[in-house]
């Protein structure tokens, strides 16, 4: 019996994995800047939210992102709210498009990846330098926006294998 609640306990676990990563990933606001990389960032909140949203929607709860949010938000110094605001956008996306795709394929969900992400910035600068008077660098944009589009495949391939190998569902 306490065998049996083990393998319970455990599923249970692995199952709330990518909102413990979601809120590691918003709650530690890490930067290659000690590595004098200055020209590498990548939002590694944007890959596992489309992801998730995408493949397995049962992972990442909308209230949960929300607060995940409000924490970036809190971390970040954006205006509240920004950030849940681009992160449900993200979830909408992701969730349309598996309503509407037949077949998947890393490519087509990497040119959406791309493109949500293009639309989700440019909104976000939009917003940010028209209602807030925000200061937000376009290069630091254009290569966050070039990393995180690169890194989706090697996370896409990551999480692929830790849900193969670990039996998640």
């Amino acid at each position: 019996m306490s065998k049996l609640n083990k393998q319970n306990i455990t599923k249970k676990i692995l199952t709330q994995i990518p909102i413990i990563l979601l809120f590691i990933s918003v709650l530690n606001n890490f930067d290659f800047n000690y590595l004098n990389l200055k020209y590498f960032s990548f939002n590694f909140s944007y890959i596992l939210i489309f992801y998730f949203s995408l493949k397995k929607s049962f992972s990442l709860v909308y209230s949960f992102i929300f607060i995940a949010g409000l924490f970036n938000d809190a971390v970040n110094g954006t205006p509240i709210g920004m950030s849940s605001l681009i992160f449900l956008l993200l979830c909408g996306v992701a969730a349309y498009l598996k309503v509407i795709t037949l077949r998947t394929s890393l490519i087509k969900d990497w040119i959406s990846f791309v493109l949500t992400i293009l639309m989700i910035n440019s909104l976000s600068f939009v917003i940010l330098n028209l209602f807030f008077n925000y200061e937000v660098s376009y290069i630091n944009q254009m290569v966050n926006v070039v990393f995180t589009s690169l890194l989706y495949f090697i996370f896409s391939f990551l999480f692929n294998f830790i849900e193969g190998n670990f039996n998640v569902r």
